[in-house]
């Protein structure tokens, strides 16, 4: 992400479910209610191993020159997403992973039920009617997730360093339709009808795509966020 030299830069999150559970379930996301899956490859025998019902999927890559072009290029592109999307931008270095997982969160507040007055609940009633911008300051001065985001990053099992070359990114189903919600792009990616129940598949045809664009490199992650059994 193109940064000014003074803009504030975090340790990069693992692709590790463990340490986002702990993470999330840190800030108000109540265990019973969801949890983080790795999600071990993109065929269908794969894909249905993942716990049911799937409400969010987090995706990461290698940014590399080709992945870098067809950013722009999508961002030239004039879309026009449901105005019930939660999307946000980033401004902060290395915060992609925090993002994404505020992304799918944000995006699924009325299936499930956060604990109340905890991080998470505050940080969404108050940037619910904020744009993307704004949500990306309210962020980027925010203390409290701040140091939950470093000890996330330092919880991992590789050594935590802000060098890095890989970016993540969500999918999320929001009014029957596939969104991909990246910090980086000037708007969330509207890739086509989904559901609920399709969310995984659909968002797998999507990630399947950016990998066979990009042969030439071996570091996915795709990551799933799973509602617990009873649930609301």
């Amino acid at each position: 992400m193109a940064e000014s030299p003074s803009a504030k830069r975090w340790l990069p999150l693992e692709a590790n479910p463990e340490v986002m559970n702990q993470f999330l379930w840190g800030l108000g996301l109540p265990e019973s209610e969801a949890e983080c899956y790795d999600v071990y490859g993109l065929d269908e025998e794969l894909l249905e191993m993942v716990p049911k019902l799937v409400l969010a999927v987090l995706f990461l890559y290698p940014m590399t020159a080709k992945t870098e072009e067809e950013r722009i290029l999508q961002d030239s592109v004039n879309q026009e997403p449901s105005n019930k999307v939660y999307f946000m931008k980033q401004t902060v270095g290395n915060a992609c992973g925090t993002i994404g997982l505020l992304h799918a969160l944000g995006n699924i507040i009325s299936e499930i039920k956060l604990s109340e007055g905890s991080f998470l609940d505050r940080f969404f009633k108050s940037t619910a009617s904020m744009d993307p911008l704004e949500r990306a300051a309210f962020l980027e001065k925010d203390r409290e997730m701040e140091l939950a985001h470093s000890l996330a990053a330092t919880a991992g099992e590789t050594e935590a360093s802000d060098n890095v070359d890989a970016h993540f990114i969500c999918f999320s189903c929001v009014d029957g339709q596939l969104y991909e919600l990246d910090g980086r792009r000037s708007a969330p990616i509207l890739h086509g009808p989904s559901s609920p129940s399709s969310l995984l598949q659909d968002a797998a045809k999507v990630i399947q795509g950016i990998i066979q664009k990009n042969p030439d490199s071996i570091n996915f992650n795709v990551i799933a966020i799973s509602k617990k059994e009873g649930g609301i």
